[in-house]
């Protein structure tokens, strides 16, 4: 049992905390590291609690998509963690021929994502992970908002016997959920209602979609807000029925507009229902080093781009 409420651990603390209670219960539960276990969390948590079912690859990404890929067809959980770009596009094709088109029973989980990650620079921060493990067939993706979330994804992802793919971000972050929230893929989370526009974010941009939402409420703005902790599958009917209402749909994400949180958005509506659609997050380009707010401002979105996107036009 988790003695610290998961609200007051940093995100990877949350993470491997999970996973040390999946363990004591599943002797299948498996943590594969590629010398990244501290920034992930899992050292000394995991490693200490079950050191005979942690592996550390080193600096060898691709050994450790294969090494889970071969522990899932034995009977094991592995959960494979790694900085996002190492543990998305680095890997891309170790992903797609040995856990997605043999499907495996692997977790992957991309660490410091998006621009979350500002200190390391371009090279580090990925903005594309969403979007092409999107389009891999078999794979699932998550990007949970707080501790409550993350630790209920990691329990339904022990749980499914298919790939998954989770971004997680690493710092302590704002309280969203309670104990008592049950992730559930299938249906996106509304967290305000309001016919002025349909807010949908995912990730890391809800803690800033939610004080947007509320300073607009404060101005006599009404939103209705979705959090989508689930990027695949996606829930079409709750945006279908929100945007018939709003006529506009706002979409916030920590990732390119490209192909991610956005792309989904977009097709779902092109295809069922022609909405207006302004994409808020990185606009075709790379990172660089900064701080969060240099690059929240710089790639327009942060709290005033969101609320400005969301009264485009009243």
């Amino acid at each position: 049992m988790i003695a610290t409420p998961l609200h007051e651990m940093e995100m990877r603390k949350a993470y491997a905390e999970t996973l040390v209670e999946l363990a004591d219960s599943d002797p299948n539960i498996v943590v594969i590291e590629a010398d990244l276990g501290k920034a992930s969390g899992t050292i000394p948590t995991f490693s200490e609690a079950h050191p005979e079912r942690f592996i550390d690859t080193g600096v060898a990404e691709a050994n450790m998509i294969g090494i889970g890929a071969g522990l899932a067809v034995e009977g094991f959980v592995p959960f494979c963690a790694s900085f996002t770009p190492f543990a998305s596009r680095r890997v891309y094709d170790a992903i797609t021929i040995s856990v997605a088109y043999a499907d495996a029973n692997v977790k992957i989980v991309g660490t410091a994502p998006g621009i979350t990650t500002g200190a390391n620079g371009g090279t580090h921060m990925c903005f594309q992970d969403l979007a092409i493990m999107r389009a891999m067939p078999n794979m699932t993706v998550f990007s949970p908002c707080d501790a409550w979330e993350l630790a209920s994804c990691v329990r339904w992802m022990a749980e499914y016997e298919h790939p998954c793919y989770m971004q997680m971000i690493r710092p302590l972050q704002p309280q969203v959920f309670g104990e008592d929230y049950a992730f559930d893929p299938h249906t996106a989370v509304r967290m305000s209602e309001g016919d002025a526009a349909t807010l949908v974010s995912t990730g890391w941009m809800t803690q800033f979609a939610r004080q947007a939402v509320s300073e607009l409420a404060a101005e006599g703005v009404a939103v209705d807000h979705f959090h989508y902790a689930s990027v695949k599958p996606f829930d079409e009917e709750s945006l279908l029925e929100s945007a018939s209402r709003t006529g506009l749909v706002v979409t916030v994400e920590n990732q390119s507009v490209i192909g991610g949180l956005g792309g989904a958005v977009c097709e779902v509506l092109s295809e069922r229902l022609p909405t207006r659609v302004k994409r808020l997050g990185v606009h075709d380009r790379f990172g660089e080093v900064a701080t969060e707010e240099y690059l929240l401002n710089k790639h327009g979105m942060n709290v005033e781009h969101i609320k400005a996107a969301c009264t485009e036009g009243a």
